[in-house]
């Protein structure tokens, strides 16, 4: 009997992606560099099974490169030499795409000729595939199941990981096929908002050396891609980033830079949300008039906001969430009666599946209740947030909420509630 593909197995559950996703990825990948698909969730089964050990080597090489890793890394064993040196992202290899054959030429130029031997003659390329509307739409698809999952879940490492091998298959889909400038810039601008996913899901689980390289990237690829919507979108997360960096002067330069852009003119949805972040990033900095002034904005291009065509992405801003970046502008300038206020006028209008959104605000609402000395009620609000959302940016606020309950109340009946709660739920 076959032993299991462990390290495949682990790989797909690290990046989140099901066996009929991985097999989409493969055949828009073996497409995309002039090959035909033919992979299915049932090839995959095989794969995981053990079963195949030694893919075919188109399948082998598109397999390699959606997952950017050698196929050994996969638990593969390559049918031969050539094809695993293709396979393998260290070695640096450049790639001539012919009909039915793929030749490895070394960058640095060693090849026949180098070693002695005749010149290599270039093979006659086939007819590129042709990439179109139908390939942005299935990816399209992808970005809202994982804006989705964002909404459910928050920063997990496997959702970060999931956006990352999203966008490569954005920007593998134009490479080696012909396409259109308009299917070429959403392809761009899909690639820039998988990894503006990736950008926020990684600051919102406290990884800021990976969210550092992914705002690089996206910036970049958003500028590529011309897409207004996208600009602002990278511009959005990187002063979110800039703000849990502790730097809040580039957190309001970032902000400027979203501003800046022509969507912020044309749709008041962008321009309130805007200005409602810079409020807090206002806010950190002490500057109470400021902040309460980028609010008023905030509110004022929100009632001028009608329903229209926009991202998936950009769904979840609405009355509720403009609320809670209120709470949070007030509560960090110590106005605690405020940030109340605003947090249960946010959980009233919260629609139910914003489930990250739902335990954030009850965090910061246990916050501000504790701050004002209720606290029973602000160990019974603490107490409502679900284990598996303990996470990331909410289980930054509870830990705030933990130290300063400690600090405030030691020894109370509250503060040992407290303290079980925290141990049970750990145990979850």
């Amino acid at each position: 009997m076959k032993a299991p593909n462990a390290p495949l197995a682990d790989w797909l559950a690290q990046v989140g992606m099901s066996q009929v996703e991985l097999a989409d990825a493969v055949n828009d990948r073996m497409q995309a560099t002039g090959g035909r698909g033919g992979v299915t969730d049932r090839t995959v089964r095989r794969w995981l099974s053990g079963e195949v050990r030694s893919p075919q080597a188109r399948q082998a090489r598109a397999l390699a490169e959606v997952a950017e890793r050698p196929l050994s890394a996969l638990g593969f064993v390559p049918r031969r030499r050539r094809v695993q040196e293709v396979m393998d992202p260290v070695k640096r290899r450049q790639f001539v795409i012919t009909t039915g054959v793929v030749t490895a030429v070394s960058v640095a130029g060693v090849g026949p000729a180098a070693a002695g031997g005749a010149p290599a003659v270039p093979a006659a390329r086939g007819p590129r595939p042709r990439v179109g509307m139908s390939d942005v739409d299935r990816l399209t698809a992808r970005l809202a199941d994982l804006v989705a999952a964002d909404d459910r879940f928050g920063g997990t490492a496997r959702l970060e990981a999931r956006a990352v091998a999203l966008a490569q298959q954005a920007l593998a889909l134009q490479e080696h096929a012909t396409v259109s400038t308009r299917v070429r810039n959403r392809l761009y601008a899909l690639a820039a908002s998988f990894t503006s996913s990736a950008l926020w899901v990684a600051t919102d689980g406290g990884r800021l050396e990976a969210a550092q390289r992914h705002r690089d990237r996206a910036v970049m690829l958003a500028g590529l891609s011309g897409d207004g919507a996208e600009m602002f979108r990278a511009w959005g997360h990187a002063a979110a980033l800039a703000r849990h960096l502790g730097c809040p002067g580039d957190a309001l330069a970032a902000d400027d830079a979203a501003r800046s852009v022509a969507i912020t003119r044309r749709d008041p949805l962008f321009a309130s949300l805007v200005h409602a972040r810079t409020a807090v990033h206002h806010a950190d900095t002490g500057a109470t008039t400021a902040a309460l002034r980028s609010l008023g904005h905030a509110e004022d291009s929100l009632t001028r906001a009608q329903p229209a065509p926009r991202p998936p992405w950009v769904a979840f801003y609405d009355a509720a969430e403009l609320e809670l970046l209120a709470a949070t502008a007030h509560g960090a300038l110590g106005r605690w009666a405020d940030a109340e206020a605003h947090a249960r006028a946010a959980l009233a209008q919260l629609r139910p599946h914003l489930l990250r959104n739902a335990a954030l605000t009850r965090a910061h609402l246990a916050r501000a209740q504790l701050e004002q000395g209720a606290l029973e009620e602000a160990v019974a609000t603490a107490g409502a947030v679900p284990p598996a959302a303990r996470h990331g940016r909410t289980g930054r606020l509870l830990e705030t909420f933990s130290a300063r309950l400690e600090s405030l109340a030691p020894g109370t009946p509250e503060a040992r509630a407290w303290a079980a709660d925290t141990r049970q739920k750990g145990r979850a």
